[in-house]
């Protein structure tokens, strides 16, 4: 049955008078009682309605684990190939040229026949020589045979003293004059070996420098053409005093064996393509003293050129191995801050503490440097997100990710 608007309003009048009538009556400790309870109330909605509070955030930072490898210090310079023996053919004796025996440009043995000088007037001076041998040798028989038949009619006083000295005087003078002819002979066949030019090395030889019919020698032209070895050439290029230094403070002495190494200071070199060469130079020879215009030394490499790639007089660009750090500690480029006190990396503790940590650095060698001292193998360094840490502070650890 529902209550008209007036009916319900009394109603309600009504129910308030009782409930005020009823807490008129009750004591004041039964007010405390009511208090405490809803005031246990609220707190208990509070705490069960209160959320969880957020964990701590800390620095997401990316690590690598330290390890040790064998590193390998080069130095670029600038270099200059030349030939390991380039010999000028000259004419030895004056002559007119008749004839050439090889090829321009060719490959040429040792010892092979290259040019022809006019041989006659030699041939004749040869010829020459041999009789004028012939008369003295037979100027001294008969000094001998009569020194033999003076000696003994001296012995019995048939001959004077001054006949046995000129007997011997002319003996001496006669073999003297043999010894001179036998002399006169060699020059004479030395000089007509000489108009048959040879090579004195195996190379490859060059264009002729003189025409045939051409007056060479003495009172001519003598270069007659020139040959160069290059199946092994010589690089040479020059380092400053401070590779010097460095070298020696590693024991390094280059141009210089070592048994106790187990590597050489070997070179390789760029072609004018940009390319590498494929074969490698080992150092033979360094200046023992530094240039004082240049500040530099002059290092010398031999490297072998089957190929004839290698042309003497070309520039290029030589790249020398100057020492291998073997087992030593290396780090990303990347991984190390430099400020005025020095350089430091962050080290993360067992804990995930970060450790600020000064190291000291060696060589740079691509995108990693060598850490001398500060920094053990298996520790742990952050590559990346170390901008804003601080010393002991905990970090969030999170694996780098690979570059494919």
């Amino acid at each position: 049955m529902k209550l008209s608007l007036p009916r319900l309003l009394e109603t309600i009048k009504d129910s308030v008078k009782k409930i005020v009538s009823f807490l008129g009556r009750l004591s004041i400790v039964a007010w405390v009682v009511i208090i405490i309870v809803i005031a246990g109330i609220i707190t208990a909605i509070c705490l069960l309605t209160k959320p969880e509070p957020a964990p701590p955030v800390y620095p997401t930072v990316v690590t690598e684990t330290v390890g040790t490898r064998d590193v390998e210090i080069y130095g670029e310079y600038v270099g200059r190939i030349r030939a390991q023996q380039f010999v000028e053919v000259r004419a030895r004796v004056e002559g007119y040229l008749e004839r050439m025996l090889f090829e321009e440009g060719t490959y040429i043995e040792k010892g092979q026949t290259l040019f022809i000088i006019d041989p006659r007037l030699y041939r004749a001076r040869v010829d020459k020589a041999k009789a004028q041998l012939n008369k003295d040798k037979a100027l001294a028989l008969k000094a001998e045979r009569d020194l033999n038949r003076i000696r003994p009619l001296y012995e019995q006083n048939a001959a004077s003293q001054l006949d046995l000295e000129n007997a011997i005087a002319s003996y001496e003078s006669a073999t003297a004059d043999v010894e001179m002819s036998e002399a006169d002979l060699a020059q004479a066949r030395l000089a007509l070996e000489y108009t048959a030019v040879q090579s004195p090395i195996s190379g490859f030889i060059s264009e002729r420098n003189v025409d045939i019919g051409t007056l060479v020698g003495p009172g001519g032209k003598s270069l007659l053409a020139t040959i160069v070895k290059s199946d092994t050439v010589r690089v040479d290029f020059s380092m400053t005093g401070l590779d010097y230094l460095r070298s020696k403070a590693r024991n390094v002495n280059l141009g210089q064996k070592d048994s106790t190494r187990t590597w050489d200071p070997y070179i390789t070199i760029t072609l004018p393509d940009n390319t590498v060469y494929p074969l490698e130079g080992l150092v033979d020879f360094a200046d023992p003293q530094v240039d004082p215009n240049t500040g530099t030394f002059s290092v010398r490499a031999e490297m072998p050129n089957p190929d004839r790639i290698l042309l003497p007089g070309q520039t290029t660009r030589v790249k020398l191995l100057l020492d291998v750090r073997e087992d030593a500690v290396t780090v990303p480029n990347k991984a190390i801050v430099i400020e005025k006190g020095g350089a430091y990396i962050f080290v993360v503790q067992p804990d995930d503490e970060v450790e600020k940590r000064f190291v000291e650095l060696g060589p740079e060698v691509g995108d990693r440097t060598v850490v001398e001292r500060g920094l053990v193998a298996n520790e742990r360094i952050v590559t990346e997100g170390f901008h804003k840490l601080t010393h002991g502070q905990k970090v969030t650890v999170v694996e780098p990710i690979d570059e494919e």
